[in-house]
Parts: structure tokens; C-alpha cells; sequence
């Protein structure tokens, strides 16, 4: 008869529940077990507020119905214990007074439903399916909010998959060496940013910044779509042999139009760097100056040649610089310069060319940014080329033969020496040293002697590692190289450490699946190397890595 004062859907969620009935009257408690065991999975019975609290604290309790006044502590007391840990569980309230104080009382304590003594059936049901539909709703809210969450979640690895960077903790060591590094920080899961630093072949380099003019999903889709659609056209192109600039762009310009609408408009940087002729190519639509600093210390500014890309543009321009006197550039989005400071809300745009001249990494850069602001404001995305111009100073060279003995040893032994010589504080002797025996114990095994991340973990595994090692090494005289150098960069030191093994090399886009899946991977070396340094760069074969700290 109960049943039937219920839907089928609010019946079915309460047969999930355990309900807890606390009540001295043992004939009340009679007839609760008349009326909720039908009902409810469990029901859960204390005969006072001490032993409801106890019952409480033993079992999960999804709805608490308990009468006021009980012996040793009464309903209200045991529910303000309650509520300390649980301020949602839902309670209802059974009483024979009806006085403000009480109910004022009962109310602060956020008391869901309240029964007169003596109880009528159905209004106890009533309560009962008012806050069972309390449960559901939060249950749905919940649940609600995990699957936004989730979607959030699968759109933002679907926008890393659609940014494409081909220099993923690697430099440009074809002509000289250029470190590398980006900064893609978009203030919420759906940016509006979006970039891609592409190799078009040994010497040319294509860096790509997207901006949508706007804000929120409809600028994260164009600002998506574009860039997808221009890496496509960049894959093409590489795969044949046959980059055009100009036909990218007009590809691109002509592909985007008819998804604008009428009011959008974006802004992009095409930045392409060949680094044999030392010329720059760009094409800027609307976005911020990139700057570039020469080896006097002087900064260059490269302004936009083009309007926002909109539903109406039909030409465009490609200029060229030269470039044979550059040390840095600095490609980005307009987040980093319109970003308030600390400094009577002044933007970052009047400090990021003092910051950048005096930022030897996008690390250092990247600190002084986050210094001088209260909170980021918009999606940053940032491209940072330092080109090693500087005359390097050459501390100390070695060759080591691939033995295990040689790299936990008298390699590390060497290094420690070298350190001990600079005469730098511990803690940064101690974290070079560190990066340097991962990367050294990764040239070892990964490199010379080829063990892969598979074969390693079913050795260590069979307890057979330490064994495998000795025997391969037997049979190896491959070596490795070791090169120590320093540069001085406003008067400030930075070490170089270039370790090279003559191993097969190994592809290092794995890199970018092991720190955005760090839960699923070890790769306790570069973690380590990463944490310790201000960054580490793979050659392109995947057999030479170089790493930098500050003294």
C-alpha cells in the first residue's frame, strides 16, 4: 500500500538506500520497520542519540530519520554532531513540540523534513520521498559534473593532439644549435590559443601562434579547426617535398572563411626560419610584435603585415628578415602582454622586452612574467628560440667506455670533480649531478646497448637486469661522449652538458606521451632531468641530449 504513493523511478533509487532510524520508543520503532523495510535496502535502528551517532559513524547512512527528544542525547544534539562531518545528509526531523525555538534551532542545523508526533503514515512516506528526490537531484548534479568533466577532459587531449610539435624537448642542431622551448597555458579547458612548431625539412622550421578574437567555444573551434586543417596542409606539403608559404596561407585563409561568421576574425603568426640562409619569412595577421634580439643586445621588432583574418580578407603579405645576427626570438599571443600587473595594473606588455633581454631560457622568462602578476587573466602561448651565438668556453671533454662500472664510477666521479672546480652552492652541484647520472645511465642501456623501456621492465621483472647488463656491455665498444662548457650571459653562468651515445637514437615524440600520461609511464630519467635543470634538448636522431643549469 506504501508502494504505491511513490513513482517507479523514486521507488526504484530508494531500494539503493540504508536508512537509519533513531527512536527510544521501541512501538515507534515497530512501526518504522513496518514501513521502511519494504522500502529501502537497509534499515538501521538506534534506541537513543548516543547509539544513533555510533551507527552513524559504523555504517553509510543515506537518509536519517530520528525523534528529538531521547534520553543520554537528544536528536538535535546528535544531528549538530553530524553535521560537523556531513552538512548534506539528508534528516528528518520527528517531534511532539512545535516550538520557534526548536524549530529555529533545527533549521540552522539544516534539517530537511519535519514530522508532528503522532506519526501519520503517510506524511512520514511524504518525507521520505521529498528528500529521496533531494538524493537524486545531487546524485544527477553529480553525475552531471563528472561527465562535463570528462568531455572537458577528452576536448582538451583532442586540442594537445591537434597542436603539433615536432620539437618536443628537442633543439635544431642542423645549423648551430637552437634550443626550443613553448609555453601553452590556456586559462580554461576550451582555449581560444592554439600553436604548432613544424619541421619542414633539415633547415626550415614553420612555428605557427592561432589566437581567436573572442572567447569561449565558439573561438576555441575556429581557432581548432584552423590549425588542424593547417598542419594537414603541412603534412602534405613535408611529405612530398614541396613546402610553399604562400600556398599554405592562401589554402588556409580560403578553408577558414566560410566557417567565420560575420563579426569573427583571428589572429595568427606563420613564422618560418631558415636557418642556413639566416632569413626569416612571416606573415602576421594582427597579433603581437615578435621580437628577436641581436648579438649586441639589441632588440628587433617584427609587426604585423596583415589585418585579423576575417570573412572578407582576400590578400595578404609575406615579408623576409635577416637573421644572421639573432640570438633570441619571441613568438606569443596577446594573454602574456595584456595581462595586468602588480604594477598599478599596468600591462605586461611595458616589461616583456626588458624580461626577454634578460631571459637566457623561456624558464627564466616565464618566472619573471608569473612575478609581476596577481592571476593570468587570458590563455598564453609563448615560442622561445635561444640560437647558442655565445662564444662557449670549453671546461672539460671525455669519452667513456659503455661499461657499468665506468658510468656509476669514473664518469660520475669526473663529473662531481668538474663541479667541485666551478665551486657553485651544493644544491645546485647536486642536481647537475643528478640529471647527469639519469641521462648518462640512459645513453648506457637505451643507447649503446639497446635496451628498450619493454625489455627492461620484463628483465627487472625476472630478476635477470643486472645480469643482462654485464653480458651485453661484454660485447659493445660503442662509447660515449661527454662535453662540459659554460656561457656567460649578463653575467650570469650557465653550464652546458652534452651526452652523446652511439646508439640507434629513439624517436623523441614519446617524450610528449610520457609527460602528459605520467601516470601511466615511468620514465623516471627525464622527469628527473626536467625537475633538475633548466631543460633538456634531444638532437633529432635521439642519441645526444644537452642540459642546462644556472649558477
Amino acid at each position: 500500500m506504501s508502494k504505491g504513493l511513490f513513482n517507479e523511478g523514486v521507488l526504484e533509487f530508494l531500494r539503493t538506500l540504508t536508512i537509519l532510524c533513531v527512536e527510544d520508543e521501541e512501538d515507534i520503532r515497530i512501526i518504522y520497520k513496518s514501513i521502511f523495510s519494504s522500502l529501502a535496502k537497509n534499515v538501521i535502528f538506534a534506541s537513543d542519540g548516543v547509539e544513533g551517532l555510533q551507527k552513524y559513524k559504523k555504517n553509510h547512512i543515506d537518509i536519517i530519520v530520528t525523534d528529538h527528544q531521547m534520553p543520554h542525547l537528544t536528536g538535535l544534539d546528535m544531528v549538530s554532531e553530524i553535521r560537523k562531518v556531513d552538512e548534506n545528509i539528508p534528516i528528518i526531523l520527528i517531534t511532539a513540540f512545535g516550538d520557534s525555538t526548536l524549530l529555529t534551532k533545527a533549521l540552522n542545523l539544516n534539517i530537511n523534513s519535519f514530522v508532528q508526533k503522532p506519526i501519520p503514515q503517510n506524511e512520514i512516506l511524504f518525507s521520505i520521498e521529498k528528500v529521496t528526490k533531494i538524493l537524486i537531484a545531487n546524485k544527477y548534479l553529480q553525475d552531471k559534473d563528472e561527465y562535463q568533466s570528462y568531455q572537458e577532459n577528452l576536448g582538451f587531449a583532442k586540442e594537445l593532439n591537434i597542436l603539433r610539435n615536432d620539437f618536443y624537448y628537442q633543439m635544431i642542431d642542423s645549423d648551430g644549435i637552437s634550443l626550443l622551448d613553448f609555453l601553452y597555458n590556456p586559462i580554461d579547458i576550451m582555449s581560444g590559443d592554439a600553436y604548432s612548431a613544424r619541421r619542414i625539412d633539415e633547415h626550415r622550421t614553420l612555428y605557427l601562434v592561432v589566437d581567436g578574437m573572442g572567447k569561449g567555444v565558439s573561438a576555441s573551434l575556429t581557432t581548432m579547426i584552423i590549425t588542424s586543417f593547417i598542419n594537414h596542409l603541412v603534412d602534405k606539403m613535408t611529405s612530398s617535398d614541396n613546402f610553399d608559404m604562400y600556398a599554405l596561407i592562401n589554402e588556409s585563409i580560403e578553408f577558414i572563411k566560410p566557417i567565420l561568421l560575420e563579426e569573427e576574425a583571428l589572429a595568427l603568426d606563420f613564422v618560418v626560419i631558415n636557418n642556413e640562409t639566416n632569413q626569416l619569412y612571416y606573415s602576421k595577421f594582427a597579433m603581437p610584435v615578435l621580437l628577436m634580439q641581436d648579438i649586441n643586445n639589441n632588440i628587433i621588432r617584427i609587426k604585423s603585415n596583415n589585418p585579423p583574418l576575417s570573412k572578407y580578407m582576400f590578400n595578404f603579405r609575406i615579408d623576409t628578415c635577416n637573421i644572421d645576427n639573432i640570438t633570441k626570438f619571441l613568438i606569443y599571443s596577446d594573454g602574456i602582454v595584456e595581462n595586468e600587473t602588480k604594477y598599478d595594473e599596468r600591462p605586461y606588455g611595458e616589461f616583456i622586452e626588458d624580461d626577454f633581454l634578460n631571459s637566457f631560457t623561456r624558464e627564466e622568462l616565464k618566472d619573471r612574467f608569473f612575478e609581476k602578476i596577481d592571476a593570468q587573466e587570458d590563455d598564453i602561448t609563448l615560442i622561445f628560440i635561444k640560437k647558442i651565438h655565445e662564444t662557449k668556453i670549453d671546461i672539460d671533454k671525455r669519452v667513456f667506455d659503455t661499461r657499468l662500472s665506468v658510468v656509476e664510477e669514473e664518469a660520475s666521479e669526473w663529473y662531481a670533480a668538474i663541479w667541485d672546480e666551478i665551486g657553485c652552492d651544493m644544491k645546485t652541484s647536486y642536481q647537475a649531478s643528478l640529471v647527469f647520472t639519469e641521462l648518462l645511465m640512459n645513453a648506457y642501456e637505451h643507447g649503446n646497448l639497446g635496451i628498450d623501456k619493454r625489455e627492461k621492465h620484463k628483465l627487472l621483472d625476472d630478476n635477470l637486469y643486472l645480469e643482462t647488463l654485464l653480458e651485453k656491455e661484454q660485447e659493445c665498444d660503442k662509447e660515449i661522449y661527454v662535453t662540459v662548457s659554460k656561457i656567460i650571459y649578463k653575467g650570469t653562468i650557465y653550464i652546458i652538458t652534452l651526452i652523446e651515445d652511439e646508439g640507434m637514437g629513439f624517436d623523441t615524440q614519446i617524450l610528449s606521451e610520457i609527460f602528459r600520461n605520467s601516470h601511466r609511464f615511468n620514465g623516471r630519467g627525464v622527469f628527473v632531468s626536467r625537475k633538475n635543470s633548466l631543460g633538456i634538448y634531444y638532437n633529432a636522431k635521439g642519441n645526444a641530449v644537452l642540459y642546462l643549469n644556472k649558477l
